[in-house]
């Protein structure tokens, strides 16, 4: 078994101790060790089994039930107060949590009294557990744990306040301390750190994001050790994220105000260089760019480029790049349920966006058979004549790719939308440029 420091998702390994024959194990390293939450856990190191405090008292012991519990923590720890109240508190919360969902339950009856019950049942628990925290926080609130509850229990949100979503955005981080550097070795921070990025703002547009971040890295840019903890865990989370709109915005975004501004001192030059680099490709196809024109040669495999065609020069408001390849299941599937829309858009006069379909670094006389046999109705184009390598102008790192372009041919899509979303999206992007 080993005693680690929590440090983001995982631990830094402090002590370890093999057990005997009857399950004990003693860690009785010299060392002293600071005031804190540490986790016990196996060889894996994935999961804590638990986490405990060492405050005060150096020497204690604590004693799990088979199902690695504390059941009883008056008898099952011994010579640290600290953990005695700790593990009390969490097993009034977990009762309470277990009571809440109970009473849950009955406020999905269709019974009109029992729900009325279990309102007042609720509202007595809410009472019930604000009045035990007030408490046991003011009576303890010389441990550790009790600090670390308090600071990271908010934002509490005022009644009075119209939009509570703003304002708890806006104050999530009021009250916690983020000079002090022992943050980074508590659980608390690392969770309430993937929670604000990716549970609050996860879908958020990009300059929401930016804002949101600029006002939490106001608080740290000066303190190296903090802003380090936070871009090391957020920053490969946005890059070249596949699947969330917007996220290669923010990346190039916190590039550019940090990192090239010296607000990471810890970077090398080289990887200075490499985000520059990296900045400076994925900016030209980040949505709001302007879309590069392609001009590719259709079936015919023309190699005249006035016989090209033009991504661009479609009397239709949108146009779909739409980056495929015969040999892929995915692409087929999609390419499938892409034409049965646009058929259908077509035979009701209302195709508002033409399919520029390029088929993907495939073989082109597959290419060719299978549109032919599949009898595709977009503007089909592939193969080697083409004036720009559309890879590197729209970031295209595999199929499918879609990108959407707007009249003016700026990019409002860089994801993979399934079938049935597109015309909902260009439904609220229209209502969005209507206000």
């Amino acid at each position: 078994m080993y005693i680690g420091q929590h440090f983001r998702d995982g631990f830094i390994t402090m002590d370890s101790a093999r057990g005997d024959n009857n399950g004990n194990y003693t860690f009785s390293g010299r060392r002293k060790w600071d005031t804190g939450i540490y986790a016990l856990y196996g060889k894996e190191g994935k999961k804590s089994l638990l986490d405990f405090t060492i405050d005060g008292s150096q020497k204690f012991t604590i004693r799990l039930s088979p199902s690695n519990e504390v059941a009883d923590p008056q008898k099952d720890i011994v010579g640290s107060p600290a953990n005695q109240i700790m593990f009390s508190f969490l097993k009034r919360e977990d009762q309470a949590k277990k009571q809440a969902r109970e009473i849950d339950k009955k406020k999905k009856s269709g019974d009109a009294k029992v729900k009325d019950e279990a309102e007042k049942e609720m509202e007595l628990l809410s009472k019930d557990m604000i009045n035990f925290e007030d408490s046991i926080f003011k009576a303890n609130s010389k441990y550790r744990f009790f600090q670390l509850a308090k600071m990271f229990n908010g934002p509490e949100v005022p009644d009075e306040v119209e939009d509570k979503a703003l304002y708890y955005r806006t104050h999530f981080w009021d009250g916690i301390d983020l000079t002090d550097h022992s943050l980074i070795y508590t659980p608390d921070l690392f969770n309430k750190m993937n929670y604000y990025f990716f549970g609050v703002l996860y879908h958020m547009e990009s300059d929401t994001v930016c804002r949101y971040a600029d006002m939490l890295f106001k608080k740290i840019e000066n303190d190296s050790v903090m802003m380090r903890y936070f871009m090391d865990f957020i920053m490969p989370k946005y890059y070249r994220s596949t699947k969330n709109i917007g996220w290669d915005a923010t990346w190039c975004y916190l590039v550019r105000k940090y990192y090239l501004t010296g607000k990471c001192p810890w970077a090398t030059q080289a990887e200075l260089t490499n985000k520059r680099q990296s900045v400076e490709f994925l900016e030209q196809s980040l949505i709001g760019a302007m879309g590069q024109e392609l001009y590719m040669a259709d079936t015919n495999q023309s190699p005249d480029p006035k016989d090209w065609i033009s991504s661009h020069r479609f009397p239709q408001k949108y146009v779909i790049l739409w980056f495929w390849d015969p040999d892929c299941h995915h692409c087929q599937e999609q390419t499938a349920t892409l034409k049965a829309l646009y058929d259908s858009l077509s035979a009701a006069g209302n195709k508002i966006f033409e399919v520029y379909a390029i088929g993907y670094e495939s073989d082109v006389a597959k290419w060719k058979k299978y549109v032919r046999e599949h009898q595709l109705p977009f503007v089909n184009v592939g193969g080697s004549n083409v004036n720009i390598d559309y890879q590197v102008a729209y970031n295209v790192h595999g199929a499918p790719t879609m990108i959407i372009l707007n009249e003016e041919r700026r990019i409002i899509m860089n994801k993979v939308l399934a079938t049935k979303d597109i015309l909902p999206f260009l439904e609220r992007y229209e209502q969005r440029r209507a206000h």
